[in-house]
């Protein structure tokens, strides 16, 4: 990902966003013939030369201090993750590693620590996850919660079949993803916009880099949303889910950084205390841990899930019932 472009597109999407009337400043009913803010009316706003703001728009962003980006985030009216952003990518212009090739980084792994941490956790779903949205590990009620990601092939990516089931993957390229999340568009812009912030970030990470490669070229709704550049930091909410063994579950989830492996970040859902959700959520536990019902060959059956989900004990391939 070229750093000039990053850095051009990202703040000619924000400046469109912006209206004369929101910035406050003057509309005298003349046609204008851009979206949003002018250059020069960016510039004012943010107390630099419109020549200076031009520069930065096209992607001169070496060298600039934080005060200046702070006044164009400012003017630009740019909220928490826009403003991190911007400050991730004036960051990686700056950083002397921005000249090396990328290279793949090795695979994340999950610390015993933090496995036994999941296998303690029995009444919620609980998993963790990379920046890329690689799902390194979860516990016995995540496995089965998220029991159709995990078994989807096209989740697994072309590399590693069975092991590491990727969000993003799921979401885009296995048509089964829009029954498994009742709001699949609101979570599709979400995911896309996490990865946005990730690029930010980590700029060199070939896996990435790939992965938003891959998604680009096969998915025009990927595609889209990258295009529009917004980006977002995503820490609690409620997420609804369709499961084939539980219905319709909508739970809240809260999300905690692991301060000693950077990177990873622990997923948590809880259901509502009473709900028929929470119900489901037991049902889901006890269904999770009883042994796999005996089949006859021919008849559909549900995938068996119960199996703990760190990485390499997954079995690729998909079943009859997919």
């Amino acid at each position: 990902m070229d750093r000039k472009d990053e850095i051009r597109d990202f703040l000619i999407s924000r400046r469109a966003k912006i209206t004369p009337d929101q910035a406050g400043l003057p509309n005298y009913g003349e046609l204008r013939r851009v979206p949003g803010l002018r250059r020069e009316e960016v510039a004012q706003l943010a107390g630099v030369s419109t020549d200076y703001y031009t520069r930065l728009e096209r992607g001169s962003i070496r060298g600039v201090s934080d005060s200046v980006l702070n006044a164009v985030a400012s003017a630009l009216q740019l909220d928490e993750a826009e403003r991190t952003h911007l400050m991730d990518l004036a960051r990686t212009a700056n950083t002397p590693s921005s000249r090396r090739p990328a290279r793949r980084p090795p695979q994340q792994r999950v610390r015993p620590g933090v496995l036994r941490l999941l296998d303690g956790m029995t009444g919620a779903v609980a998993l963790v996850q990379n920046g890329r949205s690689d799902v390194l590990a979860a516990n016995s009620l995540g496995r089965a919660l998220y029991g159709p990601v995990f078994e989807s092939t096209a989740a697994a990516g072309p590399e590693a079949p069975g092991q590491l089931p990727n969000q993003a993957r799921y979401l885009f390229l296995d048509p089964g993803a829009g029954d498994f999340y009742p709001d699949w568009s609101a979570i599709a812009a979400t995911t896309v916009a996490m990865l946005r912030s990730e690029a930010g970030r980590n700029p060199h990470d070939r896996a990435l880099n790939e992965l938003v490669g891959e998604l680009t070229t096969r998915s025009g709704h990927f595609a889209a949303l990258w295009a529009g550049h917004d980006v977002r930091i995503h820490t609690t909410g409620t997420k609804r889910f369709h499961h084939p063994v539980a219905g319709d579950v909508s739970l809240q989830f809260e999300t905690l950084d692991l301060p000693g492996d950077e990177g990873q970040t622990l997923y948590t859902f809880t259901a509502e205390p009473g709900s028929a959700s929470e119900n489901a959520l037991a049902f889901l536990a006890s269904w999770a841990a009883s042994p796999p019902a005996k089949t006859t060959p021919g008849d559909p059956s549900i995938p068996d899930l119960r199996s703990h989900a760190r990485p390499g004990t997954l079995n690729p391939g998909k079943t009859e019932h997919d």
